[in-house]
C-alpha cells in the first residue's frame, strides 16, 4: 500500500527470511566464516545460536543459495519429529531409497556418504530450531556423526537454534554429543543506533528506495530502543510505521509514529511503559513538603549566615590581637567568648 508513496519497488521490511535483504554485521560475518570453514574442512558438527529474530534462518538460506552444486544439502526446519520421522525425512532429502529397517537405512546412507566423500563432494545436514529436538533425535544425530573417514567427517551437521540450545547441549546425558561439537558461533543483535540506521538504510536500498531518509534520526533512535537491536522486531516496527505514515500522509516518519506502533505491539522500552505517547518524563517527586523545604532552606541559610558572622568576627579578633599585642590577648579572647560569636579555640 505504501510502496509508491515512499518510492519503493517492493516491501523492504517483510518478516520472511529473504536472503536478498541480508545485512552482515560483524557477528553475521563470523558465523558465515565458521560455516564455510566447518563444511569445507569436514569438521563435522557446527552449532550456531542466536536470539529469536536475529537472522539465523536468513543466513542459512543465504548460504544454501550460494553453495556449489556439488554440495548436497538436507535442510530440516521442523524439529518436532520422532526418530522414525527424522530418518524418513533426511533419507528423502538425501535421495536414499530402498530401505525398510533402520539397519538397511544406515547401510544405504553410509554408502551414499562414502561414495560422495570419495569423490571429494560434501554432504550437509542443516537442522533449524534445533533447541526443539528431543534427546532421542539428538542421540541419533550424534551417531550420524560417526560416518567418517580417517581424516574427515563424511556428513557435515549444522545445528542452529535459540540460546536455549546451549542448555540442551549441556545436559549431562548429551555430553557425548557436546564433545563432538567442532565449532560454535553466535549471531548477535545490532549493537547500537548507528548499526540500526545502516540496517534500515540497507533494506530500503535493496527495496529500490529513491531516498533513505524516510525515518528521522529520532525515529531510528527509538526503533533501536524498542527493538533492542533485533532485526525481526526492527522490521515489524518499520513496516507498520510506514503503513501509519502513509495513512497520515507523512513523508518523513518521526518518533511519534514509532511510539504509537511500539505501543500497539507491546514493544515500548521498559522505562517508557505506562506513559502516554509523546508525554515527557516528569522530574522525580519531591520528598519534602513545601513547609519542610522552607524550613530546611532557612536552616541552611542561617547556618551559612552563622558561618559568615563567625568568619568575620574571627578576622576582627585576629586584627584586635595584633593591635593589642601579647599583653591584651587574653582579654580580647575572653570578650569574644562571652559574646558567643566564637567557640573555644
Amino acid at each position: 500500500m505504501y510502496r509508491e508513496f515512499y518510492g519503493l519497488k517492493e516491501l523492504p521490511f517483510a518478516l520472511t527470511p529473504d536472503p536478498r535483504f541480508i545485512y552482515f554485521t560483524p557477528s553475521h560475518t563470523e558465523v558465515m566464516a565458521n560455516l564455510h570453514y566447518g563444511i569445507e574442512s569436514g569438521k563435522g558438527l557446527v552449532v550456531v545460536t542466536g536470539e529469536v529474530g536475529t537472522g539465523k534462518t536468513t543466513i542459512l538460506r543465504w548460504m544454501m543459495q550460494r553453495l556449489d552444486r556439488t554440495v548436497l544439502v538436507a535442510y530440516v526446519f521442523n524439529p518436532r519429529l520422532t526418530v522414525p520421522e527424522f530418518y524418513q525425512h533426511i533419507t528423502t532429502l538425501f535421495n536414499v531409497k530402498e530401505w525398510e529397517t533402520k539397519s538397511e537405512l544406515l547401510i544405504a546412507l553410509g554408502r551414499t556418504l562414502e561414495s560422495r566423500h570419495s569423490r571429494g563432494l560434501r554432504t550437509v545436514l542443516i537442522i533449524d530450531e534445533a533447541q526443539g529436538l528431543t534427546p532421542y533425535v539428538l542421540e541419533e544425530i550424534r551417531l550420524l556423526s560417526n560416518f567418517e573417514s580417517d581424516t574427515a567427517k563424511q556428513l557435515q551437521i549444522v545445528l542452529t537454534g535459540q540460546p536455549e540450545l546451549r542448555d540442551v547441549l549441556n545436559d549431562p546425558d548429551l555430553r557425548q554429543l557436546k564433545q563432538r561439537v567442532a565449532l560454535r558461533c553466535e549471531i548477535k543483535a545490532l549493537p547500537n543506533v548507528e548499526e540500526t540506521e545502516r540496517y534500515i538504510t540497507s533494506r530500503l536500498l535493496v527495496a529500490g528506495a529513491d531516498r533513505t531518509d524516510i525515518f528521522s534520526p529520532g525515529a531510528i533512535d527509538y526503533i533501536f530502543r524498542c527493538s533492542e537491536g533485533i532485526p525481526r522486531q526492527i522490521n515489524n516496527l518499520c513496516d507498520n510505521a510506514m503503513l501509519s505514515g502513509y495513512a497520515a500522509g507523512e513523508s518523513i516518519i518521526g518518533r511519534s509514529i514509532i511510539e504509537e506502533v511500539a505501543d500497539q505491539f507491546d514493544m515500548l522500552p521498559r522505562n517508557d511503559r505506562g506513559r502516554q505517547m509523546g508525554e515527557e518524563r516528569e522530574a522525580p517527586a519531591r520528598i519534602f513538603t513545601a513547609a519542610g523545604r522552607a524550613e530546611l532552606w532557612a536552616a541552611g541559610t542561617g547556618a551559612a549566615q552563622q558561618t559568615e558572622n563567625a568568619s568575620s568576627s574571627l578576622a576582627m579578633h585576629e586584627e584586635a590581637e595584633q593591635r593589642a599585642g601579647a599583653a591584651g590577648t587574653d582579654e580580647v579572647s575572653a570578650a569574644f567568648r562571652r559574646s558567643g560569636l566564637m567557640g573555644d579555640r
